[in-house]
């Protein structure tokens, strides 16, 4: 029997919620609804530097006021982080992994230096065996990177990956979709200072929780293919895509955070109901 159409509202608690997210929950829950499938919330707080339980609490009081509802309990990422090490440990046993010591200026400058452009995105290597000791003796940082090498060595290569598209990625691209993991280059997947990265944590999620449809931004697209590299080395399913269109403001900007768009809080501090909301976003 077929899984049930499963999908989630994952944000980070780095925040308050603005209209951006507001759009996504909706159409994610809506897309859930429809189906007569599961909606999840998960709070994905990996990135204990910024996170805060002020701003975890008032994204579930923004979602409860959007009239969502999602099942219980909700997973936090850092209540799971043994899950994401298992991963991790499972890459770097199959030799899928090396220790990086550039930092992000280093990354930049190699990038830079590469003739003719031969390098956009990086790509690198492990060093050899004596510098690495050396380095993790002095106690220097370093990252976890996915050697693309190694894993299309591993895989045969990458012709073979694809995902499904039923929502829209650039220039209106949806069904099936090559994977280019390549775009991205050797990805972190891990920090020694800040632990794991996204793209791991997301995938084991995903996995985990049963999630077969992801339902999300455009500006999440691209992420897609190395999810989907993801997914093939670990032997995890790979869920359908269902990326939307980004809500811009007057001035043709996308909401962001840094940008200090309006928050859900502010809207309801003004008067704003869900209701009124829902009608501007288009989902009323």
């Amino acid at each position: 029997m077929a899984a049930p159409f499963t999908t989630r509202f994952a944000p980070s608690p780095t925040g308050a919620l603005h209209r951006g997210h507001a759009y996504s929950a909706l159409t994610a829950f809506q897309a859930a609804q429809d189906a007569g499938g599961r909606f999840l919330l998960r709070i994905e707080d990996i990135d204990a530097t910024r996170c805060r339980p002020a701003f975890e609490a008032g994204i579930r009081e923004d979602l409860a006021w959007l009239g969502l509802a999602w099942e219980t309990p909700v997973r936090r990422q850092s209540e799971h982080l043994g899950d994401y090490q298992a991963a991790l440990d499972r890459l770097a046993a199959a030799g899928l992994l090396y220790r990086c010591f550039r930092t992000r200026r280093d990354v930049a400058e190699a990038i830079a230096a590469a003739p003719h452009g031969a390098m956009e995105v990086f790509r690198g290597a492990p060093l050899p065996p004596e510098e690495e000791a050396r380095r993790l003796s002095e106690g220097q940082p370093y990252a976890w990177r996915l050697s693309l090498d190694a894993a299309g060595r591993a895989l045969g290569g990458f012709g073979g990956l694809t995902f499904v598209e039923e929502g829209a990625g650039p220039g209106d691209a949806r069904g099936a979709i090559a994977a280019r993991p390549e775009l991205g280059g050797d990805v972190v997947l891990a920090r020694k200072d800040v632990g794991v990265a996204y793209h791991l944590a997301v995938t084991v999620d995903d996995a985990l929780q049963g999630v077969t449809h992801v339902v999300r931004g455009q500006d999440l697209f691209e992420a897609a293919h190395v999810q989907r590299l993801l997914q093939a080395l670990l032997g995890l399913p790979t869920p359908v895509y269902r990326h939307h269109r980004l809500l811009l403001d007057a001035d043709g900007r996308r909401f962001a955070k840094r940008d200090r768009a309006e928050t859900l809080a502010e809207l309801r501090e003004r008067g704003v109901t869900p209701q009124a909301l829902k009608r501007e976003l288009g989902l009323g």
